[in-house]
């Protein structure tokens, strides 16, 4: 990818009601559903509180997709420092289907300090 390419695409608002995000969006995720199959389930990273990431995925995936529990009520740099934790530590996060998932929710603790 060249620079001019990634500046095209970053002219490109990422909003649930703009085709070119979201239809590049849905066109990527049904080409993963079908090398993934019915059996497979799909973990979403991202923010819970916004439509413009889970309505487009939840429409292909459905109950296949699942979202980390402890991620409700985190921002961008909580939720990356949760995922590195549990990286350094081994532990798996716990899931839930996106479609019954809490997406707002109390703010939760600071994440612990990590030592060197």
């Amino acid at each position: 990818m060249t620079m001019e390419e990634l500046r095209q695409i970053a002219t490109v608002p990422v909003e649930a009601d703009e085709p070119r995000y979201r239809a590049p969006l849905e066109r990527d995720a049904r080409i993963l559903d079908g090398l993934g199959g019915p059996e497979c389930h799909y973990i979403l990273l991202g923010s819970l509180a916004t439509e413009k990431y889970v309505e487009p995925l939840l429409e292909i995936f459905g109950e296949r997709l699942l979202v980390p529990v402890d991620f409700a009520g985190r921002g961008d740099m909580s939720r990356g420092g949760l995922l590195l934790r549990c990286a350094r530590s081994g532990l798996e996060l716990s899931y839930v289907r996106a479609d019954r998932a809490m997406r707002h929710g109390p703010r939760p603790p600071r994440l612990p300090k990590v030592r060197p």
